[in-house]
C-alpha cells in the first residue's frame, strides 16, 4: 500500500512540475485578459473538472478577482443568464471534448468573451475554441486503469493557483486584502482588528494621581478588573504604572509599605502602543515583555492616555 500510495505521488509530482515548461505567451496572455476583465471571471467545467473549477474559482475570488463557478450542464438550461458582456471565461476539460462544456461554447462566442481553454489537447474542440490555451496534459494518470481523473486534476488545480498567485502579485495584492475577504477567519482578525477596537475607553481606564497612597491605589486597580494603573500627572500626561504583581511584591514586605506614595514605586517607562495598531502587535508586545496590559495612544507623540487593551480582551476576540 506505502508503494502504491509513493507511485502516485511520484505521478502527480511529476505531472505538476512538466507543467513548468508549458508557461509561455498563452499563460501571459490568459493574465492580461483576466486583470483587463470590467466584469466577472466565470470559471466552467464538467465532473470531475468541475470540482476543480469551483476551487479554482474560490480561490481567484479570495485572492482579488471576482470569480464564479458556472456549472456548464445548468447553463444549457438557463444559467448561462450569469454572463455578463464585461466577463472572461475560463472552460476546463481535459480531454477538450465534454459535451456539456461543448454545447455552451457557442453561446460564450457569441457574445464575444473571451475564453481561456484548459485541456490537455490543443487540438481539441475546446482547445481551438479557445482565445488562448493552458496546456494541462499529463504523461500519464495515478490511476493504475488510466481512467479515473488523478494526475490530470492535480495539474489543473495547480495551473489554476498558478494563474492565481500571477493574478495576485500583478494587482500588488497583500495580507490585508486577503484578510477583507476572510473577516471570520483567524487571519482576518489578526490583519484588521485593531487595539482601538478593544481597548477599554473613558472612565474604565485606571488611573491615579502619583501622590496616591498604594492603599488608595489598590481599590482602583481591583475594581477596574485591569490587574494595573496608570499614574497619571493632573493633565493627563502618564508617568508611571503600577502592576498588581507589583503590589504582591511590595505587600511581602508588610502592610505598612501599603502607606507610600505610588510614584516612588511606579514603574517610569510604561509600554505603549497606538489605537491604530494591529491588535495582533499588541499581542506581540505583550509577549515580548511578559506584561497583559498596554496603555493606549493617540498618536507616537502623544501622553495622555486615550485607553487601555488587556491581554483578555485579546483573547476573547480571538486574536490569539
Amino acid at each position: 500500500m506505502i508503494e502504491t500510495a509513493k507511485r502516485v505521488l511520484q505521478i502527480e509530482a511529476d505531472a505538476v512540475l512538466a507543467l513548468q515548461s508549458r508557461l509561455d505567451e498563452d499563460f501571459t496572455q490568459a493574465v492580461k485578459m483576466i486583470l483587463a476583465c470590467q466584469g466577472k471571471v466565470v470559471v466552467t467545467g464538467m465532473g470531475k473538472s468541475g470540482l476543480i473549477c469551483q476551487k479554482i474559482a474560490a480561490t481567484m475570488a479570495s485572492t482579488g478577482t471576482p470569480t464564479f463557478f458556472l456549472h456548464p450542464a445548468e447553463g444549457i438550461h438557463g444559467d448561462l443568464g450569469m454572463l455578463s458582456r464585461d466577463d472572461v471565461i475560463i472552460a476546463v476539460s481535459y480531454s477538450g471534448e465534454t459535451e456539456e462544456v461543448s454545447r455552451i461554447l457557442p453561446v460564450i462566442k457569441r457574445m464575444g468573451l473571451p475564453l481561456i481553454a484548459v485541456s490537455g489537447n490543443p487540438q481539441s474542440t475546446l482547445g481551438i475554441a479557445g482565445d488562448v490555451h493552458l496546456d494541462v496534459s499529463v504523461a500519464e494518470e495515478a490511476c493504475p486503469l488510466g481512467l479515473a481523473p488523478t494526475a490530470s486534476t492535480t495539474a489543473t488545480l495547480a495551473m489554476g493557483d498558478a494563474l492565481a498567485v500571477a493574478l495576485l502579485s500583478e494587482r500588488g495584492f497583500k495580507a490585508e486584502d486577503f484578510a477583507m475577504f476572510h473577516p471570520g477567519g483567524s487571519l482576518g482578525k489578526k490583519l484588521l482588528l485593531r487595539v482601538e477596537d478593544l481597548m477599554h475607553v473613558d472612565a474604565e481606564i485606571p488611573l491615579v494621581a502619583p501622590e496616591t497612597l498604594l492603599r488608595d491605589a489598590l481599590f482602583e486597580i481591583t475594581s477596574k478588573k485591569l490587574g494595573v494603573t496608570g499614574i497619571a500627572t493632573s493633565q493627563g500626561d502618564l508617568i508611571g504604572v503600577f502592576t498588581d504583581g507589583d503590589l504582591r511584591r511590595i505587600m511581602a514586605q508588610g502592610l505598612e509599605s501599603l502607606q507610600q506614595p505610588i510614584n516612588q514605586v511606579m514603574s517610569s517607562e510604561p509600554k505603549r502602543i497606538l489605537r491604530r495598531n494591529l491588535a495582533a502587535k499588541a499581542l506581540q508586545i505583550m509577549e515580548t515583555h511578559s506584561i497583559t496590559s498596554l496603555f493606549v495612544f493617540a498618536d507616537e507623540d502623544g501622553t495622555v492616555p486615550v485607553g487601555i487593551v488587556h491581554l483578555h480582551d485579546l483573547l476573547k476576540s480571538g486574536v490569539v
